[in-house]
């Protein structure tokens, strides 16, 4: 089972979220077994010997404490089931650190494996789960102390280094299940930081291409309007209304290519670059102005600003471009007036109006999102945004951008 299948979506994600942590540990989720790494692997086997190892050393203490020769078979066939029971840690970690605990209360060769079978637990599950299970391996001591015949060790010396085995292997375990703990949680932000910048990528890619192609189609039915309410207009009109059509799509399609182009590029490494296409700025707006006349469009254009910065400026002529969109599907024929005006430090303030009345005609539908876009990146730059109908009978979009004094570059929003 790998990450992506554990994060989930909907109703399941927070879940496995919270999921998430056991199964780097090493255990099994709903039943089903867990695959050993190269690394589990070597760490199993490693645990392995040092269990065997415990049992080797305690060897010696057995023979000369001179017990029964049924009682050291015994000893000596329950250690070496508890050291290949070892191998069943990552399974069942809790019912190993406990049985193997409740045979060391009496048995001097499981110790060995007891002591693995705590840190597992330790490592593997959470204070609620290890800390009972530590504490029951200390109060195990007792028996062993009472009823176990001690050689160089008198009882109060022999329960002190129990004691302190058995608290060291716990603290050790809890020391490396925190570090792993927070990898994990590093990897999950590093994670879900790339997520989040893929996704504001993606939502400045869909405002660029509302913002070009609102635009370039609301050109097409303008053009497409006349057209159809004029048919006995003169050929020549006819003629540039078909060539202002024909140009506006061939645009629109260079757009819709260039931005599709920018969706499709990848770097040579396999990471992800995505390259700002050409960008319109401040100085572009009488442009725009222009156009919008020759499509037919009253603008009255009204600047009162020489020049700024790149990303202030792109920011600005969006604002205008989408706002005379508006004003074209909503109210077309009626006289349109776009305000701009503003300086270094004070900011940079557009306005465009345009009476509430339209000529008769077909509207171009709209969906409502422009304006909300335009909010939208309007208070990303650090400005802000209104739009409404004044008492005097008007439809008015008014915007203000921050301009600081000794910025060069804003970046765009």
């Amino acid at each position: 089972m790998n990450v992506t299948e554990l994060r989930g979506d909907g109703a399941h994600a927070h879940e496995y979220r919270w999921a998430l942590p056991s199964v780097l540990l090493g255990d099994p989720r709903e039943g089903r077994r867990v695959r050993r790494s190269t690394r589990d692997w070597i760490v199993d086997t490693l645990l392995f010997l040092v269990a065997c190892g415990f049992t080797f050393l305690s060897l010696a203490e057995l023979e000369s404490q001179h017990q029964p020769e049924p009682l050291v078979a015994i000893e000596q066939v329950m250690g070496a089931l508890a050291c290949v029971a070892v191998w069943a840690r990552r399974r069942w970690p809790v019912a190993l650190a406990i049985v193997t605990a409740l045979l060391a209360s009496y048995l001097e060769l499981v110790g060995g494996a007891s002591v693995v079978a705590l840190f597992t637990v330790a490592v593997h599950r959470p204070f609620k789960i290890s800390g009972p299970v530590t504490l029951f391996n200390l109060l195990t001591l007792a028996p062993y102390i009472l009823l176990r015949p001690q050689t160089d060790l008198d009882r109060m010396e022999t329960g002190a280094l129990g004691g302190a085995i058995v608290l060291t292997v716990f603290a050790w375990g809890i020391v490396i299940r925190a570090r792993r703990q927070l990898v994990w949680s590093l990897r999950e932000r590093a994670d879900s930081a790339a997520e989040e910048a893929k996704r504001l990528e993606r939502e400045r890619i869909a405002r660029e291409m509302h913002d070009v192609l609102a635009h370039r189609i609301s050109m097409l039915s303008l053009h497409a309007g006349a057209l159809e309410f004029r048919p006995d207009a003169p050929p020549g009109e006819i003629a540039r209304a078909a060539g202002a059509i024909r140009t506006n799509a061939h645009l629109a399609l260079q757009d819709l290519r260039e931005v599709i182009g920018v969706l499709r590029h990848s770097a040579p490494d396999g990471d992800d670059v995505v390259p700002d296409r050409p960008q319109p700025t401040l100085a572009d707006l009488p442009a725009l102005v222009e156009e919008c006349r020759q499509a037919g469009m009253d603008v009255r254009f009204e600047p009162a600003v020489g020049d700024a910065p790149e990303g202030l400026g792109r920011n600005l002529y969006r604002i205008v471009q989408e706002a005379l969109t508006n004003a074209r599907k909503h109210a077309g024929g009626v006289p349109v007036t776009v305000s701009v005006e503003g300086e270094r430090g004070k900011g940079l303030s557009v306005e465009v109006r345009n009476p509430l009345w339209a000529r008769p005609g077909a509207r171009i539908p709209g969906a409502g999102a422009g304006l909300i876009g335009l909010t939208e990146r309007a208070e990303l730059a650090g400005g802000h945004l209104e739009h409404g109908a004044t008492p005097e009978g008007e439809f008015v979009v008014s915007a203000w951008l921050p301009w600081p004094v000794e910025a060069t570059q804003e970046v765009d929003a």
